[in-house]
């Protein structure tokens, strides 16, 4: 009997919510354990066509190695070990799953792991590191401090929450797995102080926020074995948006080739993702999405145990020596950890997959400065997460916890032709601390600044007389000024500029990365100026910096709003002045 879409959906959903009770029963039971009975490899029927193929093997496509990773045990209530058909099955209570998508996207919004803290550190002793490099790093450390107090985030954008997982097939869960762990990432976005980032088309054109950071991006892959691993990932905009694919040929496949090619690639993601990075490529793969994938994951070190060598079979593995040299060319590119020097990349992975004979795709992707990642697993034993740093403040050595040395004072409390007047006496690259009132806006916003000018509206009075911050802020926590507020990609603002400011509008900007050639130009014709905000540290920001945060148009935007705050020593770098002078131009020649 065949079902019509709508009875087929409806049955599916009636399913999905059947008791655990009645997921026990025989017939299904019995399915699921003979799926997993056999373990010798598939029986091939004897070759009557090309009798010189391999044999048939079945060939792990990503083969890790042991898995080193610190667990802390959550609980061992919610698993229990059943018997069916003489075999022994991990029977999950799908509320575990709530539980620990609720703790690990908890845990990774406020804390990092003790590896990624040790390489900021390290910046701060190695000499080749330059005064800008130890004051990001410096800066990162402090950050991680104060968010691991649990109320500000690691940085303002708390991400897009993706779990990846591997259900082993004597895995029995009473109920719908997406919806068990979507329920505890809607726990976690909104029982604490995170931003709700997920944007809803309504239609192709009109969207709205969804009010509780949902949907989550969840692929659960099955495998064998009686155990559930996790990979939770708090991916923000920023670092996402720095995942490319190349589609190229057999032609780069050559030593100086390919060096060359993925060092152009590199270097083209400037530092709009907050470095430094844990930078990935991924060379082969047998789809698009397949290598894309891959690079995601890489860049989580979730594949680092993987061999380094291949085999006929089509195994991946790491190139340890090109890793090797693409590392000292991101030391040498020039932009370090945002606003020049050496640590533009604290790792690379490279990583080679098999790959169609017409095809050869390249993946770039990274992990950047909030380096949110965590693994679980689900076993007999219980739950699972993994150990992340609770004492971040441990890798900052006391002579680097005094106040750095503060930037150029500047007034924002005064006419902008002043503020202007003020700043053209200082180069590209000068540190700033400004003091005063600044406008928050960032894309919606800025769309709806367009429509006023498309209107014959003009613009707000605001937008002309105070500064304009890129960013987009988390939930305030109680007692407190402002919720974690750093600053978003100034990269998606560029084409708005040259109109605004001709218009009188965003003289100053303050933001993350670097810009294209149209706002420098702008910047000179107009006589305006972008500075540059470390991209990250965005707890520090508001525990130190930020003073007052009032809603002052839009409402209906959620965290798009444009906001009115007042800084206190807020710290920025001049990145493009009013003379056409562009520091990233200057830096890499």
């Amino acid at each position: 009997m065949s079902l019509s879409r709508r009875d087929f959906l409806k049955k599916s959903a009636t399913v999905s919510a059947v008791s655990a009770a009645t997921l026990m029963g025989l017939a299904t039971t019995q399915a699921m354990a003979a799926s997993d009975a056999p373990a010798e490899e598939p029986k091939v029927a004897p070759r009557k066509g090309d009798r010189k193929a391999p044999a048939f093997k079945v060939q792990d496509p990503y083969p890790l190695g042991p898995d080193t990773t610190t667990y802390n045990l959550l609980t061992k209530k919610h698993v229990s070990v059943v018997t069916v058909n003489g075999k022994e099955m991990l029977q999950v209570d799908p509320k575990a799953l709530t539980l620990l998508a609720n703790t690990a996207m908890r845990d990774v919004s406020f804390m990092l792991r003790p590896a990624h803290l040790e390489q900021v550190a390290a910046i701060l002793s190695d000499p080749e590191a330059s005064a800008n490099d130890k004051y990001v790093a410096t800066t990162m450390l402090r950050n991680a401090e104060v968010a691991a107090q649990f109320q500000l985030p690691i940085c303002q954008d708390t991400g897009t929450a993706t779990i990846y997982a591997k259900k082993g097939q004597r895995v029995l869960v009473g109920g719908n797995d997406e919806q068990y762990l979507s329920a505890g990432v809607y726990e976690t976005y909104t029982e604490e102080n995170l931003r709700y980032s997920q944007t809803i088309p309504l239609d192709m054109y009109q969207e709205v926020n969804s009010g509780n950071n949902l949907p989550a991006q969840i692929d659960i892959m099955a495998t064998t074995g009686m155990e559930y691993k996790f990979l939770f990932v708090a991916k923000g905009g920023g670092s996402a948006n720095k995942t490319m694919l190349y589609q190229e040929t057999k032609a780069v496949l050559n030593p100086a080739s390919l060096e060359k090619f993925l060092v152009e690639k590199m270097k083209s993601l400037g530092t709009a993702a907050c470095p430094p990075y844990h930078l990935a490529f991924v060379i082969g793969g047998t789809s698009a999405e397949a290598c894309l994938k891959t690079v995601k994951l890489a860049s989580t070190k979730y594949l680092d145990t993987l061999p380094t060598s291949g085999n006929k079979a089509g195994q991946a593995f790491r190139d340890l020596e090109l890793e090797k040299k693409l590392l000292a060319a991101a030391h040498t590119c020039g932009y370090g950890a945002q606003f020049g020097g050496k640590y533009f990349a604290l790792d690379v992975r490279v990583i080679r997959l098999p790959r169609h004979g017409a095809s050869c795709p390249i993946g770039m992707g990274v992990s950047c400065s909030a380096d949110r990642n965590v693994k679980a697993k689900i076993n007999k034993d219980g739950i699972w997460l993994e150990e992340l740093e609770r004492n971040p403040g441990r890798f900052l050595p006391a002579a680097f916890r005094t106040k750095a040395e503060a930037g150029v004072a500047i007034d924002l409390n005064r006419p902008m032709k002043e503020i202007l007047a003020d700043m053209t006496r200082y180069p590209a690259g000068t540190r700033l601390s400004l003091s005063g009132t600044i406008i928050v806006a960032r894309d919606i916003a800025h769309a709806k600044f367009k429509e006023r000018l498309d209107k014959g509206l003009g613009l707000p009075d605001y937008l002309k007389h105070h500064p304009v911050y890129y960013a987009g802020p988390a939930k305030t926590p109680q007692g407190m000024a402002s919720g974690s507020f750093g600053p978003t990609t100034a990269g998606r603002m560029d084409s708005y500029v040259d109109l605004l400011q001709s218009r009188g509008g965003s003289m100053v900007m303050i933001a993350k990365g670097n810009r294209s050639k149209q706002v420098t130009d702008a910047c000179k014709k107009h006589g305006g100026f972008y500075l540059g905000s470390i991209g990250g540290p965005a707890a520090i920001l508001a525990k130190e910096n930020i003073k007052k945060v009032e809603c002052l148009d839009y409402p209906e935007l959620g965290m798009e709003s444009v906001w009115k705050i007042e800084v206190a020593d807020f710290p920025a770098f001049i990145l493009v002045d009013d003379k056409g002078n562009d520091l990233y131009k200057k830096i890499l020649g």
